[in-house]
């Protein structure tokens, strides 16, 4: 059982940047991979990043965004810069325990954190 808590969330102007954090909890293994997914109203949840033994990102965020992990804390970030109005979204964090190549789809992913909202605006 893993247990993920985001924190972070918050209003930015376009062109800041922000943090987000998710502390992981419970059972985990050598093979687990991390992501942050993200979902607005009327669509579908979204990748936006994932960290295992690489790093994966979605094209809308490549060169802004970068997740990273501190294994000692047990927590993953998300550091987003230059900051779009389009990235106006709830924020998940999402595991899974088992090995799966570059899981992108949320039904990969076992575990999920409460979301934080990440509002930008113009």
């Amino acid at each position: 059982q893993v247990q993920l808590v985001e924190s972070g969330g918050g209003l930015v102007q376009a062109g800041g940047s922000l943090r987000l954090s998710c502390a992981a909890s419970g059972r985990t293994v050598s093979s687990s991979a991390m992501a942050w997914f993200r979902q607005v109203p009327g669509k579908e949840r979204e990748f936006v990043a994932a960290i295992s033994s690489n790093t994966d990102y979605a094209d809308s965020v490549k060169g802004r965004f970068t997740i990273s992990r501190d294994n000692a804390k047990n927590t993953v970030y998300l550091q987003m810069n230059s900051l779009r109005p389009e990235d106006t979204a709830e924020y998940y964090c999402a595991a899974r325990t088992g090995w799966l190549l570059r899981p992108r789809s949320p039904g990969d992913y076992n575990y999920w954190g409460q979301g934080t909202q990440v509002t930008v605006s113009s």
